[in-house]
């Protein structure tokens, strides 16, 4: 397989000079101006996340992705994640199937279970119905993007599908991931349904998540899936710069920031700055540093997971559009084809 690299957002309210925030609709804009210019320097891939946050405010990525696929050529797009307990699957493959005639064969499905509990009061969800939910609407689904006649019945619906029939229907089946933040349960149940894996990585070290990959892969082989099919994808913050000083200073101002804010909205603890600040060196997880460095880093980390795309977060913080929009610029025509070059060296035995 090719390996792809690319971004992803979750939306980013600009600050104001006065260091207020700004309009939430803006953000939503500076997320499509990114997708663009993604596309025009020969990204691989967007992913279009999912919170309800005054600060990261993409909470209908659907809706996004849609517009993006008028407005572009030959990136795929991507949901990063879909929170599906709280929503309707149904209308989620719908939504997907009409950016796909728009855009047919770039368009995919990150399925996950969100990262905190805050959809479940605002769409009138029991959480108690947490695991039964995701689940349930991961079956129907999957059921869906198999067929355009489905009969179906699950806890989640009070009625049985009885040969419905589900239009508009992409040309090719859209790609479904499982996303994970690294939970065994999650690994073996993408194994179990035989869908690709997606790890949401906030922490850790290259070695640590090496680990979830070599088990999914052995799983997928015991399981008796086809060994080319264990696809694996990485979804990290990061940041590239012109240089790997600017870079990290920057970042690390814009995460905290992202991550103190976005912690006061869930009513939870910020981590620490030095915490964070480690992440960013060759032995975490925070993939922020100038263009060579990042390309080395991600050709590491691929060497021991053999994943086959990565996504990097800029977008946060309130980070000034400009930078974002360098960083990606920097990481389609610097980071990108110097990761292709050394993957398509000969391997010596």
């Amino acid at each position: 397989m090719t390996f792809e690299l690319g971004v992803y957002s979750f939306g980013n309210t600009p600050r104001q000079a006065d260091g207020s925030r700004g309009p939430t609709a803006q953000a939503i804009r500076d997320v499509l101006e990114a997708i663009k210019l993604a596309d025009e320097v020969g990204l691989d891939y967007f992913g279009v996340g999912e919170h309800h946050m005054r600060t990261m405010p993409l909470s209908s990525p659907t809706s996004l992705i849609n517009a993006a696929a008028a407005a572009t050529s030959r990136i795929k797009l991507s949901t990063a994640v879909t929170v599906l307990p709280t929503d309707d699957p149904i209308r989620v493959f719908q939504q997907l199937a009409t950016a796909a005639a728009l855009a047919p064969g770039r368009i995919e499905l990150v399925a996950g279970r969100g990262s905190s509990t805050i959809t479940f009061p605002l769409f009138d969800h029991d959480e108690n119905d947490y695991d039964m939910l995701f689940a349930s609407k991961l079956e129907l689904l999957m059921a869906v993007n198999a067929s355009e006649n489905v009969t179906w019945h699950g806890p989640h619906r009070t009625r049985p599908l009885q040969n419905a029939t589900i239009f508009p229907r992409p040309e090719q089946p859209l790609k479904i991931w499982l996303g994970t933040g690294g939970s065994p349960g999650s690994v073996y149940r993408a194994v179990e349904l035989g869908l690709p894996m997606f790890l949401g990585i906030l922490g850790g070290t290259p070695e640590h998540w090496a680990q979830y990959g070599h088990a999914y892969r052995k799983a997928w082989t015991q399981a008796g899936h086809p060994a080319e099919q264990a696809d694996i994808a990485v979804a990290v913050h990061g940041f590239v710069a012109d240089t790997g000083a600017q870079a990290r200073s920057t970042y690390l101002e814009y995460e905290h920031r992202m991550m103190a804010d976005g912690m006061a909205e869930l009513g939870r603890p910020a981590p620490r700055r030095a915490d964070r600040s480690a992440a960013l060196g060759p032995g975490g997880m925070v993939f922020a540093g100038g263009p060579d460095e990042i390309a080395d880093r991600i050709l590491h980390l691929h060497g021991l997971l053999s994943h086959t795309r990565q996504i990097l977060q800029m977008d946060v913080g309130g980070m000034p559009q400009r930078d974002v929009l360098r960083g990606i610029e920097l990481l389609g025509t610097k980071v990108l084809p110097q990761i292709r070059a050394e993957l398509a060296r000969p391997r010596t035995a």
